[in-house]
Formats: structure tokens, C-alpha cells, sequence
């Protein structure tokens, strides 16, 4: 990694940090993007994108982001791995420490994205990877013919629960409310589901192992308060998500979530500092959304750019 002096940096690598790393560099924008692990971001760990327009019958989400990276590189992207600890706010430049070293910008674009939230339940930590998991794609074929639950209520855990009835024998969806907050097509494909059975209005309260791992759960009534035990041998949590943004606290103005302040400008309230995708304040966190929420940044960086200059 050199210490060159970049017109942008972003920081990510899924769908918006790519689109902002395609925009800015075919306007002739000096570009980097970094990213602390695989291209691609969570898209890497999701199986059919059904929603992506152009793409009849869907496209696997590895597949689509490969695509991405090859659209990047072909308008000359640079691309490398680092994690960014810091980034520094010197008015007309950005300093940003990765891994202990300093690279200089004009512009930054933060694309991180946000990762899956954990249940906070006494007993979770030690049962991650014997049994509860956070990623349906990832893990759900290490399920077959076992009954197991999802936890949640949205797009996402419709989603992992007829995705994980390819696998298991029965998959109980856990919902502390009486209505599902997922959109209607996937609700009613959870509902028609013969080996889907919901629990509404429940929360786990505890869980069941052994030596071997996760062995059951039980679930407390959110109205009466009442307890039962479900035999499962799989959990997958998938109740919302925590963005990746601790490493811009005090930096940027964030929400009490975590979530950067930034309208559909991608503005943060720092000149020249943008936010891209998940870790925004929207009210839909998908691949269009985060591919759009790209190109707008790009196309401020370049704004600010240019204003610097004159």
C-alpha cells in the first residue's frame, strides 16, 4: 500500500463503495477503494438475488458482485485490502490511518455497510458456530434434516426461512410480534410453506445445549409471559443490523443506532466526507438502493472536487 495521494478513497467494497469506484473513476477521479476483507461485501455470502433489474430468474449474489469488480477495474479502479482506523478531517484533504500507515484524499466516500445483529440473549456467544448462526447461505446446508428456527420478522428472515427449508426438516419462525414485517410476495410464500411454522409473539428467553451444541430453545409469550421448549438443533438470527461506522464516532454525525446522518445527497455533515449504502439513514437497505446511494456519492466527490479546485 503506497501513500499516493488519491482525489477519492472509499472505504468498502460491496455494491455501493463499487458503484462509487465505477462513477468517480470514469470521471478521471484519482481512485482507491479499500476494503478489510472479500469484494463484494455481504452479496458474497447470498444465493439468488431474485430483484436485481436485467436478470430474469435471478443471479447468484458472487456472481453479481464479480461482475461489479470487473465493471470497476475495466474504468481503472485501484483496489486494496486494509482496515481504516481512523480517518482525520484537514479541511481541504482527508488523512486516513490504514493499518498504521497514512493515505491523503480529497474526498472520502464511506461505504461500509453494516453487519447482522445479535440477539443480546444470555447464553448466545458460546452456542456462535454450534448451532446459532447469522447467515442462512453460510451455514444452513451443515442443517439437513434437523428441525431449527429463524428469529425475526422482515425481509431477511422471510428470506432465510424458505431458504433454509431446503435443508432442514422443519424451520420454526420466531416472531415477538402478530404480523410479519416482510413484504407481502414473501410473506405469502412463508404462510404457503408446509414446513414453515410460525411462532407470533414470542422471544427466545434461553437456550438449550449440550456438549455437542444447540439442542433447543425457550420461548417466552411477549403478551402473557408464558414459556415453552422447542427442540431445534440450528438458530439463525436475523433481526436487523448494526452498521459499521466506529471507526468515524465523533467524525461524523451519527443517529443513536450507529447509522450516519446523511439525506439522499449522501452528504455528511463534514465537506467532502460522503456516505454510500446500509450504514445511511434510509428507509430501505437493498442492492439498488446501495448501488444508487453510490453513484450520488461519486457524483458529490466530483462536485467537491472540482470546487476545490477553482
Amino acid at each position: 500500500m503506497s501513500n499516493t495521494e488519491y482525489d477519492v478513497i472509499i472505504v468498502g467494497g460491496g455494491p455501493a463503495g463499487m458503484t462509487a469506484g465505477l462513477y468517480a473513476s470514469r470521471a478521471n477521479l484519482k481512485t482507491l477503494l479499500l476494503e478489510k476483507a472479500i469484494m463484494g461485501g455481504q452479496m458474497m455470502t447470498t444465493t439468488t438475488v431474485e430483484n436485481w433489474p436485467g436478470y430474469p430468474g435471478g443471479i447468484e449474489g458472487p456472481e453479481l458482485m464479480m461482475r461489479f469488480q470487473e465493471h470497476c477495474v475495466e474504468f481503472g479502479l485501484e483496489t486494496d485490502t486494509g482496515t481504516v482506523e481512523q480517518i482525520i478531517d484537514n479541511g481541504e484533504t482527508k488523512t486516513l490511518i490504514v493499518d498504521g500507515e497514512e493515505m491523503t484524499c480529497k474526498a472520502v466516500i464511506i461505504a461500509t455497510g453494516a453487519i447482522p445483529r445479535k440477539l443480546g440473549t444470555k447464553g448466545e456467544e458460546p452456542l456462535v458456530g454450534k448451532g446459532v448462526s447469522y447467515c442462512a447461505t453460510c451455514d444452513g446446508a451443515f442443517f439437513r434434516e434437523v428441525p431449527i428456527a429463524v428469529i425475526g420478522g422482515g425481509d431477511t428472515a422471510l428470506e432465510e426461512a424458505l431458504f433454509l427449508t431446503r435443508f432442514a426438516s422443519k424451520v420454526i419462525l420466531v416472531h415477538r410480534r402478530d404480523q410479519l414485517r416482510g413484504t407481502p410476495i414473501l410473506q405469502d410464500r412463508v404462510k404457503a410453506n408446509e414446513k414453515i411454522e410460525i411462532a407470533w409473539n414470542s422471544v427466545v428467553d434461553s437456550f438449550e445445549s449440550d456438549t455437542s451444541g444447540l439442542t433447543g430453545a425457550i420461548l417466552k409469550d411477549t403478551l402473557t409471559g408464558e414459556t415453552r421448549q422447542i427442540e431445534i438443533q440450528g438458530m439463525f438470527v436475523a433481526v436487523g443490523v448494526t452498521p459499521t461506522t466506529g471507526f468515524i464516532k465523533g467524525l461524523v454525525d451519527l443517529t443513536e443506532d450507529g447509522f450516519v446522518k446523511a439525506g439522499e445527497d449522501t452528504q455528511t455533515n463534514v465537506p467532502g466526507i460522503y456516505v454510500a449504502g446500509d450504514n445511511r439513514t434510509t428507509i430501505l437497505r437493498q442492492v439498488s438502493t446501495a448501488v444508487g446511494d453510490g453513484a450520488v456519492a461519486a457524483l458529490m466527490a466530483e462536485k467537491h472536487i472540482t470546487e476545490l479546485e477553482q
